[in-house]
């Protein structure tokens, strides 16, 4: 215990008096995790294009998996380990296995979805326009805060962990954005159901309004049956 309280005095002795050696690995350490940055930000950017490159589905799930572990890497390079659980775990663990089952066990005919691509591309190619053209007046008219650079070099709270930090961020001090988010997420979950929905003539469906309204009469039938004889 002596030789730990020893160690970290010369520690702060050694910051305080401008160390070198204490420098030199300072700069060590940040060259090494800006090369980690540029490490995941380059292989998550090239598995996102080749995401919406690809034309076998399959592959394309495998570099989105790819892009999640980079993403991963660049919350855990930014101290956000929670965050980079959950991406491994729900993301990776949980929806992207589910997306590759269904592709792979499923007998979809891709091309059969593509006949119709080039009939809605001018729309697709308008609305597309329109969002870079918002993107683009969005990050023209951008400027950071007077008190970005305070905030970012603002030291962490004590006995407070990334999980409770980040739970206050999200369901305390931006609790209606993250419920917008929400609210987003099941209308587009609400459109892709309702734009993968058909519906097949030949099979029988459940009519309850027309179960709710049927008589007696219509669904009891009385047959007076004589001793000895069957239906």
């Amino acid at each position: 215990m002596t030789e730990r309280k020893g160690a970290a005095r010369r520690a702060r002795e050694d910051d305080r008096q401008g160390n070198p050696k204490a420098g030199e690995e300072g700069k060590e350490k940040q060259m090494i995790v800006q090369f980690f940055f540029y490490l995941f930000a380059a292989l998550l950017l090239i598995s996102g294009l080749l995401v919406i490159t690809l034309r076998n589905p399959v592959h394309a799930v495998l570099f989105l998996i790819l892009a999640f572990f980079n993403g991963a890497g660049l919350f855990l390079l930014a101290g956000a380990e929670f965050l980079a659980m959950i991406l491994l775990v729900v993301y990776v663990g949980a929806v992207l296995v589910l997306f590759l089952f269904i592709i792979m066990m499923l007998d979809i005919d891709f091309a059969e979805l593509r006949a119709g691509f080039t009939r809605v591309l001018p729309l697709g190619l308008l609305v597309g326009g329109v969002l870079v053209a918002e993107l683009v007046m969005v990050f023209l008219a951008w400027q950071p805060s007077p008190m970005a650079e305070k905030l970012r070099m603002a030291a962490t709270p004590e006995g407070v962990n990334n999980t409770e930090a980040l739970g206050r961020i999200l369901y305390t001090d931006h609790v209606f954005f993250f419920q917008a988010a929400g609210m987003i997420l099941l209308v587009a979950m609400i459109g892709a159901i309702v734009l993968s929905l058909h519906h097949r003539r030949d099979v029988k469906r459940q009519d309850v309004a027309k179960q709710v309204a049927r008589r007696r009469e219509e669904g009891v039938r009385l047959v007076d049956v004589k001793p000895g004889e069957g239906l």
